[in-house]
């Protein structure tokens, strides 16, 4: 899924204070010796940023708008951070880290579990042995009870934002339609462009038998950051896996 609009509007809509808590989780299940980091659908490069505090970073996004954004941040941090377009599921271009990271329930984007293989896979082949596999996704209740139905609005001077999600075609799958108006001076009006985004989650137990198929070995989940079990209600998991 490549985001078009949206990439000028996620840097706005996502909670700042998030990319910390994610920092803090890497920091929490990784080792002290743990040095390069691959940042796997990094986005805008907030929370990679964050990451070069502690770690040799490389980011990488399907999106081409996302990582423009992110080199612009990456500069203005006096950050030298290598970003670099690629698919989650086609890493082979890539070195091997001793951690490799897709937070933000990247991993929700999959089409299924054909994909998930794929990803989970090439995550361990790109692991130095020993290194850590840290992702999130969607819990079941997140998918299944929150999202059904939910709306969002957000506006500006010269753009406005429409978020609607509505169940998808297959179990614990969800339709995001987002709708863009951004204020075109040449035609003197707005122009709209709405991208569909899909996103799919499993139960825990799916994802911890790709995760040992694969070759992972200590597998942890758990909720809030890896603050806390997982409840009926977490809204997040988090998974820890080593190569």
């Amino acid at each position: 899924m490549i985001y078009n609009s949206f990439a000028r509007v996620y840097s706005e809509l996502m909670d700042d204070s998030l990319y910390a808590r994610w920092a803090k989780y890497v920091e929490d299940q990784v080792s002290k010796d743990a040095k390069s980091l691959l940042d796997v659908a990094c986005g805008t490069g907030d929370l990679t940023i964050l990451l070069a505090n502690r770690f040799q970073v490389t980011g990488t996004d399907l999106s081409e708008e996302m990582l423009k954004i992110a080199e612009e941040k990456a500069k203005k941090a006096n950050k030298t951070i290598p970003f670099v377009q690629s698919n989650m599921m086609d890493l082979f271009d890539f070195d091997k880290f001793d951690v490799i990271t897709c937070f933000d329930d990247s991993i929700c984007y999959l089409k299924d579990e054909d994909e998930l293989g794929v990803t989970f896979n090439q995550a361990f082949e790109h692991l130095n042995d020993g290194g850590k596999f840290l992702f999130d996704a969607h819990s079941l209740y997140q998918m299944d009870e929150v999202f059904p139905g939910y709306m969002f609005n957000h506006r500006t001077e010269d753009s406005a934002f429409m978020w609607n999600s509505f169940e998808g075609e297959y179990p614990h799958t969800i339709e995001h339609e987002l709708t863009f108006f951004n204020w075109d001076e040449k035609i003197n009006g707005y122009t709209v462009n709405t991208e569909l985004h899909k996103e799919r989650t499993y139960p825990i137990d799916t994802f911890t038998m790709i995760l040992q198929d694969i070759g992972f070995k200590n597998i942890h989940v758990s909720a809030d950051f890896g603050e806390s079990d997982v409840k009926d209600d977490s809204t997040r998991w988090f998974f820890s896996a080593e190569k």
